[in-house]
């Protein structure tokens, strides 16, 4: 089975008319003002799912700093994956500094959801005071035993649209201060994987984390893979494409020329996330 762990979806209002939300959401307008930036709802991704050979795909929406849009968001994709129960997995989104932010993971969780994410701080990076606004958040997470995805980045390089101003040391603190919880570094975490080869305190501390390849092939040479799953092992990377971003046939290209093991590239594209996402007893429906 292949699952996409990373996959964006916009219901229609938004998707028809991006510019209304540009004034009061400051980092939508920064991701979707260019018309590059393609902006899709449930049924293109099940197209491209099928054209890809895509098994199931992971949705959420966008970390929207106004209570109703994220509520409106959040109720397409519980709509999308009623719809497409046999394809379609979704997450809870919204902006964790909303003083609502954890009702409303509550409400999502309760209503079936699989965790939540992508939660990002674009214009904050993950400081303390993004910590303690996770705080509940990952809470109710951790009892619940589902993920969370927070969005990552690396510190160094190119500047793009999203890159936020986060540190390895503010994603380090954020592994270090929830280490029961189940976390999933978006976009390969920032590189901070390369530290699991300290000899003390980060292979235990990381035991709880994934990352998922989410526009890998914007951001890294193919070697990527091959390093990493020296370093942290297959078992813990997660195929995703960051559609529509990209599509999936460009990572699948380039998994052929990592040079891993089959076995390794199973895992990868659909073993992991499959166990990631297996709900503990008597909690709903698993993968």
């Amino acid at each position: 089975m292949i699952i996409d762990f990373h996959t964006h979806i916009f219901p229609a209002k938004v998707s028809e008319h991006r510019e209304k939300y540009f004034a009061s959401e400051p980092a939508f307008k920064l991701l979707y003002s260019s018309p590059k930036s393609k902006i899709v709802g449930a049924e293109r991704l099940i197209a491209v799912m099928d054209e890809s050979g895509i098994d199931k795909s992971v949705i959420f929406g966008f970390p929207w700093q106004n209570e109703d849009l994220f509520i409106m968001h959040n109720d397409y994709i519980m709509d999308s994956v009623q719809k497409y129960s046999d394809r379609l997995i979704g997450l809870a989104c919204f902006d964790p500094f909303c003083s609502t932010a954890a009702k409303e993971a509550e409400r999502c969780l309760e209503a079936g959801l699989s965790g939540v994410g992508e939660l990002a701080f674009y214009t904050s990076g993950i400081e303390n005071e993004s910590l303690m606004r996770l705080n509940p958040i990952m809470g109710i997470c951790r009892e619940k035993g589902v993920p969370a995805l927070i969005h990552t980045n690396e510190p160094v390089g190119h500047y793009y649209p999203g890159k936020t101003p986060n540190t390895l040391f503010e994603i380090y603190s954020l592994i270090k201060r929830f280490p029961d919880n189940k976390i999933v570094l978006a976009h390969w975490g920032g590189g901070i994987f390369f530290f699991n080869l300290l000899k003390k305190e980060v292979k235990e501390s990381m035991k709880n984390v994934w990352f998922d390849t989410a526009a890998s092939p914007f951001l890294y040479d193919t070697p990527i893979y091959k390093e990493a799953t020296n370093i942290i092992g297959a078992d813990k990377i997660l195929f995703g494409s960051d559609f529509p971003l990209l599509t999936p046939s460009k990572y699948f290209a380039e998994l052929g020329q990592t040079g891993l093991e089959k076995e390794d590239i199973k895992k990868i594209c659909g073993i992991n996330a499959a166990k990631l996402l297996q709900k503990p007893s008597g909690s709903g429906t698993s993968v």
